[in-house]
């Protein structure tokens, strides 16, 4: 009995993902092609930029100064006691730094009114504007 051999038809492959991946990386190209468009006016600049070691601002960002007024009368600025005349003088000296320079006056609930209200006078004469008082709400106790 003679056996029947048969022969398939020769496989195909399928090309259809491969022509997907192809496309998407066309318009990948084509969307990146257009991101690098904006940076070239930056490219197009004839000059040579100099470089440096340390590239830092010219001067330290202006923070606010804290005065403390005591219960007794003293009077620290920064952790430094100074006396009213003393305070008229740094800070001055400070606004001419910064002209925007900030104070933040706490005193003791139990300090006199009248040594509170002397620093604050002393700060307008030395020309700050931006005056601050720190206090603490009743309900956050």
């Amino acid at each position: 009995m003679p056996l029947k051999i048969q022969r398939d038809d020769q496989s195909s492959i399928n090309l259809t993902p491969m022509i997907d991946i192809v496309f998407l990386l066309i318009i990948f190209f084509m969307v990146g092609t257009k991101f690098s468009e904006l940076n070239e006016t930056e490219r197009d600049i004839s000059i040579k930029v100099p470089t440096v070691t340390d590239a830092k601002a010219l001067t330290a960002a202006p923070r606010k100064r804290v005065i403390n007024v005591h219960q007794d009368g003293r009077i620290i600025l920064d952790q430094k006691s100074v006396t009213l005349e003393q305070l008229q003088n740094e800070l001055a000296s400070a606004r001419q730094q910064y002209n925007k320079l900030g104070v933040v006056i706490r005193g003791d609930e139990s300090s006199q009114y009248g040594t509170v209200a002397n620093v604050f006078a002393t700060c307008q004469k030395a020309g700050i504007s931006d005056l601050n008082i720190s206090v603490r709400d009743k309900m956050l106790r």
